[in-house]
């Protein structure tokens, strides 16, 4: 699914709390929900800037309901202008929070898959141990970090970062199984 935002501005610039929850309001009525898991790309092509009061009332509150009520849709932000990853990854880090971000072609084609803003330490364990292996359990998980902690925390870490829409989640019979979002993600240097 792709909801591209340069149709609610002529000047490249998307600004404001209000602008931000009509463009919210909107890309609700127009989200579908699919069957399986779907990226949903969030497409800033032709956005030169974007405010932070407009990424939290309308992007930000958008993954948020998404990953709350549709348990399928994992929204990621494609074609971020430098100006605007830029006021976005302040906007995260200052909350302690992360968004997966991309670049997407007009084929549809994928690249520079990465993570911005932060997320907490035990959190970047756990995504980190999941890079590594491209796709893990909670067992799976812990045998490969080495790190003694009960099965209850590593699902708990997991858990959140597919809230945040940085893991998917895939049913793998009685264990749940998770994977990045997007293959390629990066996550720290």
């Amino acid at each position: 699914m792709n909801l591209p935002l340069g149709i609610y501005t002529d000047s490249g610039v998307l600004a404001g709390s209000i602008e931000g929850q009509k463009v919210f309001a909107d890309l609700l009525q127009k989200t579908v929900m699919p069957a399986g898991p779907e990226v949903c790309f969030l497409d800033f092509a032709g956005i030169s800037v974007a405010t932070t009061s407009f990424l939290r009332d309308s992007v930000i509150a958008y993954r948020n309901h998404a990953r709350s009520t549709w348990p399928t849709i994992y929204p990621v932000c494609a074609n971020l202008a430098p100006r605007v990853k830029e006021e976005l990854h302040s906007f995260l880090k200052e909350r302690g929070d992360a968004f997966v971000i991309c670049q997407r072609g007009a084929n549809g084609h994928v690249s520079d898959v990465e993570l911005i803003g932060q997320i907490d330490g035990k959190q970047g364990v756990a995504l980190r141990g999941v890079l590594d292996l491209g796709e893990s359990d909670a067992p799976g998980l812990r045998a490969h970090v080495g790190e003694e902690v009960a099965a209850t925390a590593w699902n708990n870490r997991l858990v959140a970062l597919v809230d945040k829409g940085i893991l998917i989640e895939v049913s793998g019979g009685r264990n749940k199984r998770y994977r990045p979002v997007l293959k390629g993600l990066l996550y720290g240097a």
